[in-house]
């Protein structure tokens, strides 16, 4: 079975460091563009970065651009978020996706299951 599984969440002060990663399994995502997406209480789900099956494109929301960084392995499969300098605003749950496309990727349905990302003092 097609499983994505995100991992590396927690709870981190202001101004901290996490690193997300994301495992694929029931298949190889190497052809496939994958990202990251976040959902807050009561906000619409929204992409924060996005990558390139071969990695040489990539995307990132306004909001976190040059504070995050997405990489991915594909030999492991894996996809990654540096989040660095963390703000209160950056607390949401975190998917990650993948699809044809980083245009594309919102609409399939490889999500996973979320890692909670919470910023707090």
């Amino acid at each position: 079975q097609v499983q994505l599984v995100e991992s590396g969440g927690g709870l981190v002060q202001p101004g901290g460091s996490l690193r997300l990663s994301c495992a694929a399994s029931g298949r190889t995502f190497s052809n496939y563009a994958m990202g990251w997406f976040r959902q807050a209480p009561g906000k619409e789900r929204e992409l924060v970065a996005g990558i390139s099956w071969s990695g040489s494109i990539t995307y990132y929301a306004d909001s976190v651009k040059g504070r995050f960084t997405i990489s991915r392995d594909n030999a492991k499969n894996s996809v990654y978020l540096q989040m660095n300098s963390l703000s209160r605003d950056d607390t949401a749950l975190y998917y990650c996706n993948a699809g044809a496309t980083i245009a594309t990727m919102a609409g399939s349905g490889y999500w996973g299951q979320g890692t909670q990302v919470t910023v707090s003092s």
